[in-house]
């Protein structure tokens, strides 16, 4: 069996027998539904870290691709949009 610590934290009054409240209304022990909130925020906090360094790297792969020339100037891919929505709108 793992071990186990103990937790202790200041909450207001009214915060912890609303608290309290809601998980007995629940049928659920508090200290149950702190553990769960725990993970909860700890899984979101992993999703948003790993999301901020897959985007960061997407932004730095794009920043070497315009540095090494390979991007299009604003006003290509306007050109470019310009020519496929002619292009639709005279097949329709």
């Amino acid at each position: 069996m793992a071990k186990q610590s103990v937790f202790t934290m200041k909450l207001e009054p009214e915060l912890r027998d609303q608290f309290i409240a809601e998980a007995e209304a629940s049928h659920r022990p508090a200290s149950q539904v702190v553990r769960e909130l725990m993970r909860e925020y700890i899984q979101r906090q992993r999703e948003a870290r790993e999301y901020e360094s897959f985007l960061r790297g997407k932004v730095d792969a794009a920043r070497r691709s315009k540095e090494a020339g390979e991007g299009l100037s604003n006003a290509e891919v306007e050109a470019q949009f310009a020519a496929r929505r002619a292009r639709f709108e005279s097949e329709s």
